[in-house]
């Protein structure tokens, strides 16, 4: 076969980036780079796969012309669906050959699977006898982009829209769509009323329009609410069952719209290791009108399960992001959600048409024969065009009164011009729309007895679709469109009109409040379709526009719409799902894995003398409302004993073999108060003060420290404390603490206390604190002010030595459970105990301390050895040895202790092996410590098995 130059040169291009994807360095799913930058990466490698694609859609053009030119019935007769703006239009023979052309290849599969889940199936289905089903093809902009996407083996699952009741008719139908590779859901007449027309169509449609929950009747809303979102749930759970059943280990399965945001939870929890993306193809609104939804958290956390969420423009990838971040308090990221280590990635990817099928079909006969048709029906007049769904957020009566307002103002072009408006009929039977129908309908035909005359009319308004030639024909000889969405998610007609003006090159104009104005933006003209005045200027000055800045706008979009395909769309979103996959691995792989309980307690079971450390605030505490919200935020504050860990920590304080030490950031009195009934040891303010209940308060704070910048601290807390509304601070004795975990207005605004705590960081760095001896340790919602090198690791050491001399301690230490929801820098503690990684000497005050000799010299335990690692603990220990007694003589202020704990070093008494050590986190996925656990509930559970051996 002859090849000529170009050809061969595309063959070198496909040939040399085939070689480049192999020889990437992805060692087993791994990045070829540092872990610090898998970002670049990833980039990299999309914009490969985008290339790859191109030369792939150039080889196979050749071969989809020749079907064309054979088939010229290509597209049938198909309609303009009940949802114009997302039409691709393809025939039956099409769509079976798109989604059977996958089969395995010398009996191996060739391609990935990929699982496309939507509320309908892109066939309906007419039942004509008892086991008999005729299926039609349904039209749809997502078929169109699948059918494009030749390298994934696609199947389809969703509702057929018809309901079967009977076990023969289900089967029947099955059998039917498997020839398809179509998977139906079976609902029934109940659900699909509750779950469909109410809680999708009813309440969620509206919301993400910003037309707001129904306000009718508010009553019978609000009690039929619940029924409906428990119908939600049901559904999206049958449907989760349906697409278990047929998964298989390496499939992508792909979720769409918000029919299915509880879908990604329902697979997650099934299979935690399913790939699951999620596509909205409405807007998402701000987090303002998110909010009033009753059912936000639960929404949010479920499409939050799937490992990528899609939208097509920045903003309502934006808005989401910013509903997680002010609903549910998580952080918000570039790359989209975190979650205690879990990102969600979040982004946008902009859908397009089949633009190649339009600028085929204007060759047809039949097509230029409809063009012919309307060139002589509307000859000597400018046409403008408008093809919605009738619905309220097309803006359909805005642009007829727009286009009145423009006769009314320019009488010269009142028979010069025509508006010919398509509104395609849906949901005929509420009553909103019929109301909607008749204001139309009495709008038109006022405007046309005012201004048409006994041959002509302003306006031809159609309540019905066209075919798809006719309206590629329509689109061709159209002078203007007019597109004035009052709130659009995309808006593809006006893609599909600008696919078809290569000749005419018309004017778009387009409402700033569809997602199409993002793309689209810059060779249209954008208007605010609710001001009247501005779209009539505008029309005035798109049917006067030159011809050269004609071409001008319209080559803009005619790239965009010609590049940026439907086809493309799909790809890339499957691409970046895959691609997502293997970031998370990689994030996956640092995160520690949950505490094997079994383990850990028989370990105990099998030790002589056990060392408990555990640590208060969200460990040992009730779990509460983390946004405080409802009056939640003085219960929070209030730190208790979570009430079923009574019983067995009395146990464990009892038991002569088992030590327990309690080490917080609280101060004194709140551990007095939770625990002063227990035989337990208490650290309090970071191991700062130490005390035996059945004792007094000692204090191992370091000599030099000085609490001089207390005062100046505290009026900085003061200030932000009145000026960001729930914030609070805490004057403890070794530290300042200000806490911004229930900054709000109404619902948590994580954000605005964010904002607040680096404007606070720059006024202590710049005054304050700027020659203090302190740290400053960020919280996740909080800044606090300690003394320097106070961290729980660096007191730990200390309070084992007093522990070890008070008890007279003759056996080691040969099992340690530290637990504790501890800040980062205070996480010193868990590496304290690992022998492999002892913990480094706390940082340096600031100013320079002379070194007293040492006192006391202690006695190393043959239980470990004396190796360099473990002289650099006790170097550290030094440094907390030469804080003597006379702590806080500046300004008079000193805390009232009884004592001050000797210097006794406790580390020499452990003879732990690692299998006999066991740090765990508690709700925080990075970490430094060896396991996790996810709330103070999983702490309760274990100390209730730890206290039943």
């Amino acid at each position: 076969m002859a090849v000529n130059v170009k050809e061969s040169e595309e063959i070198d291009i496909l040939q040399s980036n085939q070689v480049m994807l192999q020889t990437a360095h992805i060692p087993g799913n791994n990045y070829g780079c540092s872990p610090g930058t898998p970002r670049s990466t990833r980039v990299e490698r999309l914009l490969r796969d985008r290339e790859l694609r191109k030369i792939n859609k150039v080889f196979s053009l050749p071969e989809v012309a020749r079907d064309f030119n054979r088939d010229p019935e290509v597209f049938g007769n198909d309609q303009i669906p009940s949802d114009p703006e997302n039409c691709g239009l393809f025939n039956e023979e099409e769509f079976s050959e798109g989604l059977v052309g996958c089969e395995k290849q010398n009996g191996q599969p060739s391609k990935q699977r990929l699982l496309v889940v939507a509320n309908r199936l892109p066939v309906s289905a007419v039942r004509k006898g008892e086991d008999s089903w005729q299926l039609e093809i349904s039209v749809g902009g997502l078929v169109s982009a699948l059918l494009g996407v030749k390298e994934f083996d696609t199947r389809w699952i969703g509702w057929a829209g018809v309901n079967v009741s009977d076990e023969i008719g289900q089967r029947a139908l099955t059998k039917a769509l498997a020839e398809k590779r179509c998977i139906p859901v079976f609902l029934d007449e109940e659900i699909v009323h509750q779950y469909y027309n109410g809680y999708c169509n009813n309440i969620l449609w509206p919301l993400f329009h910003y037309l707001g929950l129904p306000q009718e009747d508010r009553l019978a809303t609000t009690r039929s609410f619940q029924s409906q979102f428990d119908a939600y749930k049901k559904a999206n759970q049958m449907f989760a069952d349906v697409v278990n059943q047929h998964y298989q280990e390496g499939d992508v399965v792909w979720c769409h719209d918000y029919h299915l945001m509880f879908l990604p939870k329902c697979l997650k929890d099934y299979n935690n290791e399913m790939k699951v993306g999620w596509f909205l193809h409405t807007p998402f609104p701000s987090s303002e009108i998110h909010r009033t939804l009753p059912s936000r958290s639960e929404l949010l956390r479920s499409v939050l399960a799937a490992d990528l969420v899609g939208f097509h423009t920045y903003d309502y990838a934006r808005h989401f992001v910013s509903a997680c971040t002010r609903i549910l308090g998580l952080e918000g990221t570039p790359e989209g959600v975190e979650d205690q280590g879990k990102l969600t990635r979040v982004a946008a990817f902009p859908i397009g048409i089949d633009s190649d099928r339009f600028i085929r079909a204007l060759e047809l006969p039949q097509v230029q024969e409809h063009i012919k048709e309307l060139k002589d029906r509307f000859a000597g007049r400018k046409l403008m065009l408008g093809v919605d769904r009738l619905d309220m957020i097309k803006g359909i009566p805005q642009k007829i009164l727009a286009f009145e307002h423009f006769l009314e103002e320019n009488p010269d072009w009142q028979d010069k011009v025509v508006l010919l408006q398509i509104a395609v009929p849906t949901r005929t039977d509420v009553p909103e729309y019929q109301r909607l129908t008749s204001q139309v309908h009495e709008i038109v035909g006022r405007i046309n007895g005012r201004f048409g005359t006994l041959t002509a009319v302003p306006i031809h308004h159609l309540d019905r679709s066209l075919d798809f030639h006719a309206l590629c024909a329509l689109y061709a000889v159209t002078d203007v469109a007019l597109v004035t969405s009052l709130r659009d998610g995309m808006n593809l007609v006006s893609y599909e009109f600008v696919a078809c003006q290569a000749s005419k090159k018309g004017v778009l104009i387009l409402s700033e409040f569809a997602g199409a104005a993002q793309s689209l933006g810059a060779g249209a003209i954008l208007v605010n379709p609710w001001n009247i005045t501005e779209v009539a200027a505008s029309i005035g000055y798109a049917l006067n526009m030159p011809a050269d800045e004609r071409e001008k706008r319209h080559h803009h979009n005619f790239m965009h719409v010609t590049t940026h395909t439907s086809q493309e769309w799909a790809a890339t979103f499957v691409s970046e799902l895959n691609d997502t996959i293997v970031e998370a691995q990689l994030r996956t792989s640092k995160i520690p894995p949950v505490l094997p309980i079994k383990s850990a307690v028989d370990c105990y079971l099998q030790s002589s003398n056990r060392l408990l450390i555990l640590g208060f605030n969200s460990t040992l505490t009730e779990p509460g409302d983390t946004l405080g919200r409802r009056g939640g935020q003085i219960r929070d504050m209030e730190l208790k004993l979570h009430p079923e860990l009574n019983e067995p920590l009395k146990k464990l304080c009892d038991d002569p073999n088992t030590t327990v030490i309690v080490l917080s950031g609280s101060d004194r009195s709140v551990l007095d108060d939770n625990f002063g009934d227990y035989g337990i040891w208490l650290a309090a303010e970071n191991g700062m003060f130490l005390r035996l209940t059945t004792g007094e308060w000692m204090t191992t704070m370091p000599e030099s420290s000085t609490m001089e910048w207390v005062d100046s601290v505290k009026h900085v807390f003061e200030y932000f404390t009145e000026r960001t509304p729930r914030s609070y601070f805490e004057h403890r004795e070794a530290s300042l603490v200000w806490n911004y975990k229930y900054a709000v207005k109404t619902i948590s605004d994580v954000e605005f206390g964010r904002l607040q705590a680096r404007d606070m960081l720059q006024h202590l760095w710049t005054g304050p604190i700027s020659n203090a001896s302190v740290d400053v340790v960020q919280g996740s919602r909080s800044v606090e002010v300690r003394a320097v090198g106070v961290t729980k690791g660096a007191a730990i050491d200390r309070i084992l030595g007093e522990i070890v001399h008070n008890k007279g301690m003759k056996a080691p230490i040969d099992y340690v459970l530290c637990i504790g929801h501890f800040l980062q820098k205070d996480e010193d503690i868990y590496t304290f105990f690992e022998p492999e990684l002892p913990s480094e000497k706390p940082p340096l005050a600031r100013a320079k301390i002379p070194a007293p000799a040492r006192t006391y010299a202690p006695k190393i335990s043959n239980c470990r050895s004396l190796s360099k690692a473990y002289l650099r603990k006790q170097k550290s220990l030094s440094i907390l040895e030469r804080r003597a007694s006379n702590f806080g003589s500046v300004g008079g202020w000193r805390p009232v202790v009884h004592d001050r704990v000797s210097v006794y070093e406790g580390s020499s008494v452990l003879d732990l092996k690692g299998d006999n050590y066991f740090s765990c986190a508690v709700a925080r996925k990075r970490s430094s410590a060896r396991y996790l656990l996810g709330s103070s509930d999983d702490v309760v559970s274990l100390l209730k098995e730890l206290a039943q051996c």
